[in-house]
């Protein structure tokens, strides 16, 4: 490597250490905001967040926030650190360092779909220098950034290593976890070449209490993969589970209390209705579909995921069995989902199994209404349209539904208040404390 090079690395190098680069976070969401905050936080004098929702730009001008994890406290905090913002992507020009933290869903064919990220490169790509470092956060299938951001870099004329310093470090957001933090959850990097890992490496351990190297971002990829199909896989297994002790007439959290009383060898997993957020129902498949590329048949996270995504199906058939042992149909009932999240005390209802169960109900002519107290107006979804607002938990609101069925327990969805249905089909075990004088299907 050319001295011209290693000059070019120290004076960046130099510049993490003195927090003096100017960061740039491409994507404001669960986990663009929660990162670029901390970077602040950190002590970093520069810091821009970029973002092609105008909303949100204005929210955070005005101290506010629109993320129930995120408190309009921090960004105000930060606002006041020097915090800049905006829809401009021509700042990237005055960048050191370019963090993507956009969304990769999966398209009807339940195939990656990389448009937020391949978008996003051509719209840089001209803004794009030298001595600049280009982190994806996104997760993804292994080689992504290999494939996508090292030809942007390679288009530039800019060598890899050298000139521009590539890495890819996944994203461990938890929302709602009190107890985890951006900068106290451990931090998986790896880069292109070495001197793109040393970069990540520096950078990253200037705002996170750990950082854990690996020896490429193929492996920064798999692990996050990993990760996650670790949880899916168990849950499967887990709500399988529930199945098999549902039609023998034993109760399946009593066996998982039971068996996590064993010292080693188990992790405790418990059932529910399904699957949701934007990780755990959606990156197995980023993995099966690349593993096809190798000819490899990923049966057994397949299979996982064949079980978490009839969960829906199976919880509303609990719900068909207990009408009709009340002589009641389901068509023509109008049924009271509790919480739409994907997860109790947040506001992300993405993949949420409660909306999978919502659109069954509706297909089978139930009056479907939702009460959550964190998503007052339905939101807008590309794959699930229902114009409602969140109905309020009181006697005289509940007193003509037919049924409820609990989804997600926010702790404040006051459920000490649901003894107003006549029936309620519990999927997280979680009124077996209470001593409730109505039917109620636990553990569904």
């Amino acid at each position: 490597m050319n001295k011209e090079a290693t000059l070019m690395m120290s004076i960046l190098e130099e510049k993490i250490a003195a927090r003096h680069a100017h960061i740039g976070v491409i994507g404001l969401g669960y986990v663009g905001l929660p990162l670029v905050l901390t970077i602040v936080e950190a002590g970093y004098q520069h810091v821009t967040g970029l973002d092609i929702d105008p909303e949100k730009i204005e929210k955070l001008a005005n101290n506010q926030t629109y993320l129930r994890t995120v408190e309009s406290d921090r960004i105000a905090n930060a606002n006041q650190l020097g915090f800049q913002y905006t829809t401009d992507f021509s700042v990237v020009g005055e960048l050191d360092i370019v963090i993507l933290c956009l969304p990769t869903p999966l398209n009807r064919h339940r195939e990656p779909d990389m448009r937020f990220i391949t978008q996003t490169l051509e719209t840089i790509k001209p803004h794009l220098h030298a001595n600049t470092m280009l982190i994806l956060e996104s997760t993804t299938y292994p080689g992504t950034t290999e494939e996508l951001l090292v030809p942007v870099a390679e288009s530039m004329k800019l060598t890899v290593g050298e000139d521009i310093f590539i890495v890819y470090s996944p994203e461990r957001e938890d929302p709602g976890n009190p107890h985890h933090s951006t900068a106290t959850i451990p931090k998986v990097c790896g880069g292109i070449t070495e001197a793109c890992n040393r970069h990540g490496i520096a950078f990253y351990e200037t705002i996170i209490q750990q950082v854990v190297p690996v020896s490429s971002t193929k492996a920064a990829e798999m692990t996050k993969l990993l990760e996650n199909i670790h949880r899916a896989v168990n849950i499967g297994l887990v709500n399988e589970m529930k199945i098999v002790a549902d039609k023998m007439g034993i109760n399946i959290h009593e066996v998982i209390d039971a068996a996590a009383t064993k010292p080693f060898g188990f992790t405790k997993y418990t059932p529910g209705p399904g699957l949701g957020g934007h990780c755990i129902p959606i990156d197995p498949f980023y993995l099966t579909w690349k593993a096809k590329e190798y000819g490899i048949n990923t049966r057994f996270i397949e299979l996982a995921g064949e079980i978490n995504r009839a969960m829906p199906e199976w919880v509303v058939g609990k719900l068909m069995d207990a009408l009709n042992d009340r002589g009641k149909a389901l068509k023509g009932s109008k049924i009271l989902i509790l919480g739409i999240a994907y997860k109790k005390n947040i506001d992300d209802a993405r993949e949420s199994p409660a909306i999978k169960i919502m659109e069954i109900l509706r297909a089978k002519g139930a009056d479907v209404q939702y009460s959550d107290p964190h998503i007052p107006v339905f939101p807008k979804m590309r794959d699930h349209q229902f114009d409602l607002k969140s109905v309020e938990i009181t006697e005289e609101n509940l007193r003509g539904f037919d049924a409820g069925v609990l989804a997600t327990p926010h702790d404040d969805l006051n459920l000490e208040n649901i003894f107003s249905l006549p029936l309620v089909v519990d999927t997280q075990n979680v009124l077996s404390e209470y001593q409730l004088e109505i039917p109620c299907v636990v553990g569904a």
